[in-house]
């Protein structure tokens, strides 16, 4: 997996405070930017957006990522990009490291991967014979997320509880925002990082503290 941010602003934290500012008609921006964050008055960072490029996650992820809907997503066309080395399925480590299991796996989806080909051969359109194609197959997503909704994605898949491989992306993501705006995102990430877990009796019982 690998992440990178292909276009932010300049200043997401000067953005946000400028329409905080704005909002309260006061003089002092960050001032307003504190307020607001802190009163939960978080509509001024929807006007920082943040696009990304995501490469080597799995379908599985993707169908995970696209339940945020505030963002837009382009992804790599199984119809138009016929799949090669480049899209090799991904492999969980509990199959991983279960000798048993990995044959099992590596069995149907290597199945499966040698089908597809076959069925290209065939004269088969790229668009069809994608249908017999395994969920672990790698694919590429640019993806454009406001602050607001950022900070919404972290709180939820950045949780131990969350899926492990959009966990991974969630962090890769959230790293990279604290380097780039840490006004914005310093305290971003699960319930936990700010104090009581909310997820109740579901709660992992692991707080994961301070995310770098």
């Amino acid at each position: 997996m690998t992440v990178s941010i292909l276009s932010k602003p300049q200043s997401g934290a000067e953005l946000a405070g400028f329409a905080a500012a704005i909002s309260t008609g006061s003089n002092n921006s960050r001032r307003s930017l504190k307020g607001a964050m802190a009163s939960g008055h978080e509509s001024v960072l929807e006007h920082a957006n943040y696009t990304f490029m995501i490469t080597g996650v799995s379908r599985v992820l993707l169908a995970q990522l696209t339940r945020h809907r505030i963002a837009s997503f382009t992804v790599q066309s199984q119809r138009y990009c016929p799949l090669n080395g480049d899209n090799d399925p991904i492999m969980p480590d509990s199959i991983r490291l279960k000798p048993s299991a990995r044959e099992a796996y590596l069995q149907v989806v290597n199945g499966a991967m040698t089908a597809y080909r076959d069925l290209l051969q065939m004269g088969i359109p790229e668009e069809d014979a994608r249908y017999c194609v395994p969920q672990a197959v790698t694919t590429s997503i640019v993806m454009t997320m406001n602050a607001r909704e950022l900070r919404h994605f972290f709180s939820l898949r950045c949780c131990n509880r969350a899926q492990w491989e959009i966990r991974e992306l969630a962090d890769a993501m959230l790293a990279k925002l604290k380097f780039e705006d840490p006004e914005l995102f310093r305290d971003a990430g699960p319930g936990c990082v700010r104090g009581r877990c909310p997820e109740g009796s579901r709660s992992c019982g692991h707080p994961r503290g301070e995310l770098s």
